[in-house]
């Protein structure tokens, strides 16, 4: 191998296999003999120079992070701007790389990530300076492009469509003298992906979820209350997913919450309170509504064996595309087959994925708005297929990986991002 080391990052909101790409990326170097650092909260350590040493990591705790839910590096939100407008903090990426020698860059994330990843590449060639840089795909929101599947969105789909259907019992069973109107809210600024998931807790025309609300369908606040209350009569009870990006007519966000986060994009907060409370004040019903949040990225102890698989997959691959000089790509799943489920990996150029978003094809939404056709079940199915339980401990709780790595010397002055 020639003489260097690779940095690897992982960005934007974490995945319960996120630290299984990790492991996979440092079981491959280290059967290539290559030294491996990991920047301390994603692009955000590479800029102060805050770079963890891996190689005191044991065998056994590397393959313990492939069960281990969170960024066990650390991971930010933070979305450079153009090579013209942030050129000063891509040049402290770039002095950082030559600092510490790093000729490989592996960014482990989203949309966003690849941009950065496709970015640093390009001024690194700009200075002739040899570093090979990597995309790694990661999103529960499933949007990236090119690429079939997100590592990450398998899991958090699983967990989706097994708290739906349990909750819709849950609901079931007390509906006559309690709640008779359940709304879960679902991850999902542009892309309804997640909230098509919850549509594998049922198949039959009165299973729960009865209605899903899609970032890609206009929503319509009355036609939504009419379908509400036509269930309820129908059936007894009605179990609503609602999309967070759902917007109205004129573009709005319905849980618009006002400011932007660090990626710039809206700050969104609070549809299924909102709805709750309209479905409350217009049709009278009891309502109880659920925001799982962080819990629907973060539940590793229900993780889909196939997103495990495909996240292993994609961080072997990273490393070896890198190491053969691959340079401003990222490995993606290609599906083969639906039934019986094949995939592979594939490797395609950032410039076709940065920027870029995967949404709902009309095909796999219903024709009336509100739920998912036969061609989403096929999709989706294979994706949440399988347990990956992780390890129990004696009391009861998963047993995970937290390493406390030792942070490298600086070689530079300060940087205040």
């Amino acid at each position: 191998m020639p003489a260097g080391t690779l940095l690897y990052a992982q960005s934007g909101g974490v995945t319960a296999v996120i630290n299984a790409t990790a492991s996979a990326v440092l079981q491959a170097a280290r059967a290539r003999r290559v030294p491996v650092l990991a920047a301390r909260n994603g692009i955000l350590g590479a800029l102060r120079e805050d770079l963890l040493d891996t190689s005191s990591l044991t065998a056994a705790q590397i393959k313990g992070l492939a069960h281990t839910p969170g960024g066990a590096f650390g991971s930010c939100r933070l979305k450079l701007k153009s090579l013209t407008e942030d050129r000063a903090k891509y040049e402290r990426l770039l002095a950082v790389f030559r600092a510490h020698d790093v000729r490989w860059f592996l960014y482990n994330g989203g949309n966003d990530s690849a941009d950065t990843a496709l970015k640093v590449s390009q001024l690194a060639a700009e200075y002739g300076y040899p570093l090979t840089c990597v995309g790694v795909p990661k999103t529960i929101d499933n949007d990236l492009a090119v690429t079939d599947c997100c590592p990450g969105f398998g899991s958090a789909a699983k967990y989706t469509a097994v708290s739906v259907r349990e909750c819709a019992l849950d609901v079931a069973a007390m509906a006559e003298t309690s709640t008779r109107v359940f709304i879960y809210e679902a991850m999902g600024r542009h892309a309804g992906w997640l909230a098509a998931a919850a549509g594998l807790a049922g198949e039959g025309k009165d299973d729960a979820p009865h209605l899903i609300l899609f970032p890609e369908r206009v929503f319509d606040e009355a036609d939504f209350l009419a379908r509400v209350d036509a269930v309820v009569k129908r059936v007894g009870y009605c179990v609503v997913v609602a999309s967070e990006g759902i917007r109205t007519a004129d573009g709005r966000f319905v849980a618009d919450a006002g400011g932007k986060d660090s990626f710039g994009h809206t700050q969104l907060g609070g549809v299924a309170a909102y709805l709750a409370g309209r479905v409350k004040d217009a049709l009278g019903h009891k309502v109880h509504w659920a925001l799982p949040d962080y819990l629907q990225r973060s539940a590793r102890h229900l993780a889909s064996q196939t997103d495990l698989d495909q996240a292993m997959a994609v961080g072997r691959a990273a490393v070896e595309c890198a190491l053969a000089g691959q340079n401003a790509v990222m490995p993606v799943i290609v599906r083969d087959s639906d039934t019986p489920y094949h995939w592979h990996v594939d490797i395609a150029p950032l410039s076709r994925i940065a920027n870029r978003e995967k949404t709902m094809p009309k095909n796999f939404i219903r024709r009336d708005g509100y739920g998912i056709t036969a061609a989403a079940r096929r999709y989706l199915t294979p994706l949440i297929t399988g347990e990956a339980f992780p390890p129990f401990g004696r009391n009861g709780v998963p047993d995970y990986v937290m390493p406390n790595l030792r942070a490298v010397r600086r070689q530079l002055p300060g940087w205040n991002t």
